[in-house]
């Protein structure tokens, strides 16, 4: 047991080792940056995905609105998980419908959409992209193996390949949402960025006169 314990930590090590790479790192940055610009304008979040795909989603929007590493203002974020909504649509309309259901309901332009999916091929994240773009949100999606039907479909898009099961894709899915919500914060509410805006800011307004 001890041989297969050591190598599921080995496992667990690679899943996040791969964050290290170039492409990892710079579709962090690229969603710090999207995001913070969502936000900055008023938008909001929403975010989807199946099973433990779905307690990610709720994590990641639950990290927003509450806090993270420390006090400061809430932020919007919706993980697409109702219940009653999610049984009424699945019942009535089909499961394949949940997500852009959800979408149509609340999205708006401007909002970010968020898919977490280890397989890239669930329907109802497919047509719930699907609806995010006729409706002019941005959209993110962390994938896993090889992206699946919707690699190549969002504005942003992350594949963690690789791993044969979902646990190790989410585990380093779940290590990359941290890091992103850190470094939002950081954007969003650091000191020095609220200085640096301003200056920013008068500079602009003084170049226009």
């Amino acid at each position: 047991m001890k041989k297969e314990i050591l190598q599921a930590v080995n496992d667990g090590v690679k899943a996040i080792e791969f964050l290290k790479t170039p492409a990892s790192l710079k579709f962090m940055q690229d969603a710090v940056k999207l995001l913070a610009e969502c936000f900055k304008k008023k938008g909001k979040l929403l975010i989807a995905g199946n099973g433990g795909s779905m307690c990610d989603a709720l994590h990641f929007a639950e990290e927003l609105t509450a806090q993270f590493r420390g006090p400061r203002p809430a932020l919007p974020a919706i993980a697409l998980s109702e219940q009653g909504f999610l049984t009424a649509v699945g019942n009535d309309m089909g499961f394949e419908n949940i997500f852009s259901r959800g979408v149509e309901a609340l999205g708006q332009k401007g909002d970010v959409f968020i898919i977490l999916t280890t397989s890239g091929n669930s329907k109802n994240l497919v047509k719930g992209v699907e609806m995010a773009k006729q409706k002019g949100l941005k959209t993110i999606a962390f994938l896993g193996k090889n992206g699946g039907v919707l690699k190549g479909q969002c504005d942003l898009e992350w594949v963690v390949p690789g791993f044969g099961y979902s646990d190790r894709i989410q585990e380093a899915h779940m290590t990359a949402i941290h890091i992103i919500i850190e470094r939002l914060e950081e954007e969003l509410f650091s000191p020095k960025k609220k200085i640096s805006a301003m200056i920013a800011k008068k500079i602009r307004a003084k170049s226009s006169v």
